[in-house]
């Protein structure tokens, strides 16, 4: 009986003790392969970027002078622009885009799954077929979007070969000069935000999809007793209570665009990046220099700059924005 009594009590210890870490052990697998396969790298790659890493492995140690190297390189700045311009051009016109399209697709008609799938299609294929596709569309002799221009009686562009910016090119045929630090994106950086937003248009209308079935209809029945229009309804009732869903596919837009990388090595790649390099993002310009030239040392400081500029940024969102979001 007391050998019963005491594995009875170590057992309740143990289901005891169990019921405190038990929830953290259903945790334990996920955590793991977060800590292994993200942290341990970000501060593996935090290592690699003090020193004068080459294909060798470690040379000397130069504690930040990968970093005052960086300040100081005036292709990293440019890189840096052309991201900030691809992502000022992705995140608000597929947010406006994508949710013009998910109200649209939210109403009762015909073939209204159909819809829903060919919009989704574009996310599931392949980058590198839906950048060769593009890359003839962009084609200025035999391309899909010269010959619309065409029909239409409009001037044909080089998309992927005009280095100047979009707004000189719309000012210059009135004669208007405009200097070069308000010249804009060039036409081609354009030409892939274009493409960017196609591609992951049918991602966000699922996530919009999501949040508007979410919605109570008696908000929209009151509002009708009140008079309210679709305007008003949209105004007063599906942009407040679609303000969380906004909100998620706003910071998750701006850290993916930040990153964007394939599709402008598979249409302006090799090697300048495009027309005088004005599509060479960020993470482009970092490949070029970890992987084509061997520093890695260098990459990797590249690396974690953007990693603090999407972090600010996301904190920044966090503390300006979400407080207008209402859960």
């Amino acid at each position: 009986m007391a050998a019963t009594s005491t594995q009875a009590a170590g057992l309740g210890w143990w289901r005891s003790g169990l019921g405190k870490f038990g929830p953290y052990l259903y945790l334990l697998p996920a955590a793991l392969i977060i800590i292994v396969f993200r942290f341990v790298p970000i501060l593996y790659s935090v290592r690699i970027s003090l020193y004068r890493w080459g294909i060798a492995g470690a040379g000397a140690f130069l504690g930040i002078g990968n970093y005052a190297e960086m300040i100081r390189d005036g292709i990293f700045w440019r890189s840096m622009l052309n991201a900030s311009y691809y992502v000022i051009g992705v995140v608000p016109l597929g947010i406006v885009v994508s949710l013009l399209a998910s109200l649209l697709l939210n109403t009762k008609i015909r073939a209204l799954g159909l819809y829903r799938t060919v919009y989704f299609l574009p996310v599931v294929t392949s980058i590198i077929a839906i950048s060769m596709v593009w890359k003839w569309i962009y084609n200025p002799q035999r391309g899909l979007a010269n010959y619309l221009l065409m029909r239409f009686r409009l001037p044909t562009l080089a998309w992927l070969e005009e280095p100047r910016g979009v707004v000189e090119l719309a000012f210059s045929p009135l004669g208007i000069e405009v200097p070069g630090w308000c010249a804009g994106p060039s036409l081609a950086l354009v030409a892939l935000v274009i493409l960017s937003i196609w591609k992951g248009l049918g991602y966000n209308i699922v996530i919009f999809l999501a949040g508007l079935q979410n919605i109570p209809q008696q908000y929209y029945e009151a509002g009708r007793i009140d008079g309210a229009g679709r305007l008003g309804l949209f105004r007063h009732v599906t942009w407040p209570l679609l303000s969380p869903t906004t909100f998620y596919v706003l910071v998750m837009t701006t850290i993916v665009s930040f990153q964007v990388f394939a599709p402008v090595w598979l249409i302006t790649g090799p090697p300048a990046g495009g027309p005088l390099g004005t599509t060479k993002v960020i993470v482009y310009y970092l490949y070029q220099r970890a992987f084509n030239e061997g520093r890695y040392g260098y990459g990797s400081a590249i690396a974690f700059a953007l990693f603090l500029v999407i972090l600010c940024l996301t904190l920044a969102q966090r503390l300006v924005l979400e407080r207008r979001v209402h859960y």
